[in-house]
């Protein structure tokens, strides 16, 4: 599948100097899951194989089972990248305006309504049967999406995809960060980087399916995520869930202002730059001239750099802290934005890689803040962020799509960027670290 995936590839852009670059930028991509793997299992190469056993490794981290649910995340994200790179299809075959279109992607989070609920209900029960059920019902659902005869019927398969893809990512990081030990930035690392990874091959994959059997017929892509969910319902039965506190949203309420506020405040001021080098790049590259392929490559670029960063930045953070590699993604995010607003040709391929490292590879780091504050009711306050996430990812998907309407999606570009430098004064709020560092 891979391999037919660049051969398609290949050979529709061997013609041009910088599509072949892009391509071959793509083909390191696809080969960096094995090089992620390689790096992994470097470390657990002599761990013992039973899930029952748990490895005594150095501050009590368990390599096994973060990989296994790293795993996970990476199929699952797979397909829930799917939307973004098959928007100019669905804009297309659909009628659809920027803001329809981005009302797509806002009602596919709007589930993230329950993540409190759901945090807590994992937190009290067997969170791993979330985990495990969720690949499945994400792959079909994505899958399913080019049946939609239209515009609200889409939506109606975007919001149930929505539940599955809440019902993954609330459970999943308190379950990584039980087997994590004092390493839980480089265990959210892991995780996030197979989430990146899988948000990094998921456009090519979604524009090959397409090419492939139609927007149609591209529900047959489903089985691997069936495959999946077969494979962590086997092995996540035996990672033990630990019960030893009752666990209830209302536990998180006395640190919740100080720790969430500053974070709402970060959220607020770089959702904005970030749904638009997501959500709204492949379309920005179709607008620009760029063929479907070429546009998803993009996304797939700017998302490998976020494997990497996901890989490294969580680990720095445990030894430097998190507000300092807040404040330098903060930095440098916006800037190679608007830098990049004004290039073109073969430079635009570094400027996405840099994005990318500068911006995707922060997600370790909130959801480490998260389980710092928060060691007793992980899943709980997970959920609280991911609510408070969506509350403003919501309308700044909504937004980003009317502005672009109205003025043009670079121009959106642009003040999005802009507005991501208030998350600079947005970080001295966040409470201090007293988490000892990692040598």
């Amino acid at each position: 599948m891979i391999t037919s995936i660049v051969r398609y590839f290949w050979r529709y852009f061997k013609h041009d100097f910088f599509c072949r670059f892009t391509s071959q930028v793509c083909l390191s991509t696809v080969q960096l899951r094995g090089i992620v793997s390689v790096f992994i299992f470097k470390e657990i190469k002599d761990m013992p194989q039973d899930f029952d056993t748990h490895p005594k490794e150095e501050n009590g981290f368990q390599a096994g089972e973060v990989f296994l649910i790293a795993n996970g995340h990476f199929i699952h994200d797979v397909y829930s990248a799917f939307l973004a790179p098959l928007l100019p299809l669905l804009i297309e075959k659909l009628s659809l305006t920027l803001t329809m279109a981005g009302s797509l992607s806002a009602f596919m989070q709007f589930p993230a309504l329950l993540n409190p609920l759901i945090g807590g209900l994992a937190d009290k029960s067997k969170a791993r049967y979330f985990v495990a059920f969720a690949p499945a019902a994400t792959a079909t659902l994505m899958g399913i999406m080019g049946l939609a005869t239209s515009y609200y019927s889409l939506l109606v398969i975007l919001l149930i995809a929505g539940i599955s893809v809440a019902i993954f990512h609330a459970p999943a990081p308190a379950m990584v960060a039980r087997v994590a030990g004092k390493r839980v930035g480089k265990a959210m690392g892991w995780f996030m980087a197979g989430g990146e990874l899988g948000r990094t091959l998921g456009p090519i994959f979604a524009v090959w399916a397409v090419t492939t059997w139609t927007l149609e017929g591209m529900w047959r892509v489903a089985i691997l995520g069936w495959v999946t969910s077969l494979l962590l319902f086997w092995k996540l039965k035996d990672i033990p869930v630990e019960k030893k506190e009752k666990s209830d949203f209302r536990a998180i309420l006395p640190k919740l202002r100080a720790v969430f506020l500053p974070l709402i405040l970060i959220l607020l001021f770089r959702t904005f730059m970030t749904v638009s080098i997501t959500t709204y790049l492949p379309i920005f590259m179709n607008l620009k001239g760029a063929s479907l392929w070429l546009a998803g490559a993009s996304l797939s670029i700017m998302e490998s750099a976020g494997v990497i960063g996901a890989l490294s930045v969580g680990t720095i953070s445990d030894r430097v802290g998190r507000k300092k590699v807040f404040l330098v993604s903060a930095i440098f995010s916006p800037i190679l934005i608007l830098m990049f607003l004004q290039s073109s040709g073969w430079v635009l391929v570094p400027l996405l890689l840099l994005i990318g490292f500068t911006t995707l590879s922060i997600g370790p780091i909130f959801l480490a803040l998260i389980q710092d504050h928060f060691p007793k009711n992980r899943a709980a306050a997970n959920g609280a962020y991911m609510f408070f996430a969506f509350l403003i990812r919501f309308p700044t998907t909504i937004l980003v799509g009317f502005a672009g309407d109205k003025l043009g999606l670079e121009t959106a570009f642009f003040w999005s960027a802009l507005l991501a430098f208030l998350v600079i004064p947005s970080i001295f709020l966040l409470p201090n670290e007293a988490k000892e560092r990692i040598a």
